[in-house]
């Protein structure tokens, strides 16, 4: 009974191994990249980044249809183009880089909409939104551990920088010049990884992989290598629960694998040792914070 609910639908249905393997690649690489926007209180930039990606998409649907390489290089180009047009000008106005990026990720949705919507059909806009992470060819498969890789090796080499400039970025603006460098780099890599994302899971949902694990890891726990391990162990499990659920419930994969993640915040949040709401029914000691 167990065997068949949780091991065969992967054993005999290669469809469903393929999804796991590019779920897990995803999990792997993007709640570590949202545990940072999370301390650095950035976490809408990944939401805003992930809108912002889908007109450079629809170009590379309209001119090649689903073209990986097409709609990968012109999602690739618009969300780099938003992420780096909100910062200059929120330099050069005196609008906060929040609102200049809520601007430029909201004309980029209703560009993206407006230009899927004008040459394909209702299909083709739910694919663009909402992926389809049961439909994962070969080429699609190989980019994402190919992005989950490269991701997570310059992580590994961004992470000593990234540390320093969330705990203090006045310090390490004082000791190097590497903030600004650090700041680009790390944009690059969330706009690379919500791109990869966007094939399996669609616009929409390609963000909730990457900021629900990290916000529930941030509850869990304050030990900084501990939270990655966590966020990650957690876009593990809801990648592995989500498509189970969706194999015997007939529902659509992505949308469930999302709404593990938030049940899983949702736990977190009520029970979570670091911030959740149960720290608060526990006796303090006199002065303690």
């Amino acid at each position: 009974m167990l065997y068949d609910l949780f091991v065969a639908p992967f054993v005999e249905f290669e469809f469903m191994r393929r999804a796991l393997v590019g779920s897990c690649a995803l999990a792997l690489s993007g709640p570590p990249l949202g545990l940072f926007l999370v301390l650095r209180r950035m976490s809408l930039t990944g939401d805003a980044v992930a809108h912002a990606i889908l007109p450079g998409a629809a170009i590379g649907y309209l001119l090649s249809g689903l073209s990986l390489w097409a709609m990968t290089i012109g999602g690739l180009v618009a969300g780099l183009l938003v992420a780096i047009g909100s910062g200059v000008a929120a330099r050069a106005t005196i609008l906060r880089e929040d609102a200049t990026l809520a601007a430029f990720y909201l004309v980029s949705l209703a560009l993206g909409v407006t230009l899927v919507s004008s040459r394909g059909s209702n299909i083709d806009l739910l694919h663009v939104l909402f992926g389809s992470v049961l439909a994962l060819d070969d080429a699609t498969l190989v980019f994402l551990v190919g992005v989950a890789s490269v991701t997570l090796a310059a992580f590994a080499l961004l992470y000593r920088a990234l540390v320093i400039e969330t705990v203090d970025p006045s310090f390490l603006a004082s000791v190097s010049r590497a903030g600004g460098l650090t700041q680009s780099l790390f944009l690059a890599l969330v706009v690379l990884h919500l791109v990869a994302g966007f094939h399996a899971l669609g616009t929409l949902l390609a963000v909730g992989m990457m900021m629900l694990p990290a916000a529930s890891a941030r509850l869990v726990s304050t030990n900084m290598t501990a939270m990655i391990g966590i966020a990650a162990a957690l876009g593990l499990l809801a990648s592995y629960a989500g498509l189970v659920l969706s194999f015997q419930s007939a529902l659509p994969s992505g949308p469930l694998i999302i709404l593990v993640a938030g049940l899983l915040y949702l736990l977190a949040l009520v029970f979570g040792p670091a911030g959740g709401l149960v720290r608060l029914l526990k006796p303090r000691h006199h002065l303690e914070a």
